[in-house]
């Protein structure tokens, strides 16, 4: 690893349109600008499943595997490893088979916060037995958790929860006051699955994640709803939004996954969409993308993946019940028969982009800002790691979310 001075970590979830119950899995993939060289390792864990998230600690010596398994996975850096694993069922069991550690914050190299059933947990790596049960996070069902720029608050998004049927949605973030361990459920106008502090200034964006369930009460098997997207800056202290972007459903903007930040704009990828956004942050209402949207020659060099993303969408619901849901994802997906980007990270340095493809298989590296191509790689097959899979399987690799380190 000390040739290349960058590595991007991407959490992998196996083939299929639903990421939530796939498999478990990191890519590691390194990269040297100085001659745009690069490597790369992949790692399936066995007894682990729906693998969403990674977090490095600060001096990168542990990595963590967030899933919608009900397991805290933790590996090496270095080497993808295995080094723990611990069952969270034997802490507390969630209302729902979605509900995992999906995300995490470090507190230090030791210590770190996730969501675990109705409560937050304050874990130590030398006790993962023996963790503190912190306050109700107040929340449907916990998501992407991060430390404001002070560290004094604990900012985390919520997704839809299945076990609350037609009264499921959610329509809020929470936030944990780190010195008094106060709870404050910030109301919203849609749910948001995912946020990001801001990187000096003691605010937080949670960016609109809008899904419609399946038979208007299913947010297990949900689908894409076609609708005005969002994005709220919040002030934790006051628990209220300052400003907010909100865009037409026209807009290639669904389906958010990673968020990033430069100096001057709010970054984030879009699965359903195809996109990756740059929202100018000092007027909060002009706006960039990158489309990585796959064209009809992309699409047909790819029959494996288009037909599992079709049969799989078919799976997910009553076509014939819920057919709006069905005409919306072609809508978002602006006619394309595969999801696309769930990660993009920013280089410290803010001049490298980095993404990972999920339904063309493939990560890119674009030069910031101006977003021009600087390196694409092809990734290999899902069954070069995964033997028990035909030949004739989805081969995609399953890129969810990821950090970059360096």
């Amino acid at each position: 690893m000390h040739d290349y001075p960058l590595a991007f970590y991407v959490a992998l979830d196996g083939n299929g349109v639903n990421g939530l119950e796939g498999m478990a899995g990191m890519c590691l993939f390194l990269f040297n600008p100085a001659d745009d060289s690069y490597a790369w390792k992949i790692v399936y864990y066995d007894g682990i499943a729906a693998g969403h998230a990674c977090a490095i600690n600060p001096s990168a010596t542990t990595g963590f595997l967030g899933n919608a398994g009900q397991h805290l996975l933790f590996f090496d850096p270095s080497t993808l490893e295995e080094r723990a694993r611990i069952s969270t069922l034997r802490f507390e069991t969630p209302r729902t088979s979605l509900h995992g550690s999906t995300h995490l914050a470090w507190l230090n190299d030791d210590e770190f916060i996730t969501a675990i059933g109705a409560h937050l947990y304050r874990f130590s790596l030398a006790r993962l037995q023996e963790p503190e049960r912190l306050e109700r996070h107040g929340v449907k069902l916990p998501h992407a958790m991060k430390l404001t720029s002070s560290r004094r608050y604990l900012c985390y998004g919520s997704m839809d929860n299945p076990a609350d049927g037609r009264r499921g949605e959610a329509c809020h973030v929470g936030v944990r006051d780190m010195e008094s361990g106060d709870i404050r459920i910030i109301p919203l106008p849609a749910t948001c699955w995912h946020v990001l502090p801001h990187r000096k200034e003691e605010l937080f964006y949670a960016i609109s994640f809008r899904v419609a369930p399946q038979d208007h009460q299913d947010y297990h098997e949900w689908g894409m709803a076609y609708l005005k997207e969002y994005v709220f800056e919040i002030d934790p202290a006051k628990g209220q939004v300052v400003r907010h972007w909100a865009t037409g459903r026209e807009t290639p903007a669904h389906i958010n996954s990673d968020i990033t930040m430069s100096a001057s704009e709010l970054i984030f990828c879009n699965g359903g969409s195809q996109s990756v956004v740059f929202l100018d942050l000092e007027s909060m209402a002009k706006w960039r993308f990158i489309d990585e949207r796959a064209g009809l020659a992309e699409l047909g060099s790819r029959p494996r993946e288009v037909a599992t993303q079709v049969y799989d969408t078919f799976a997910r619901g009553n076509v014939f019940g819920n057919s709006q849901y069905f005409l919306a994802a072609l809508r978002i997906s602006r006619g394309s028969l595969l999801d696309s980007i769930y990660a993009c990270q920013l280089s410290a340095d803010q001049r490298l982009l980095f993404t990972a493809n999920r339904g063309l298989n493939h990560i890119s590296i674009y030069n910031y800002p101006d977003n021009s191509l600087r390196l694409r790689v092809p990734m290999p097959e899902l069954q070069e790691f995964v033997p028990f899979l035909s030949p004739n399987a989805d081969p995609r690799l399953g890129f969810h979310h990821a950090v970059l380190v360096g």
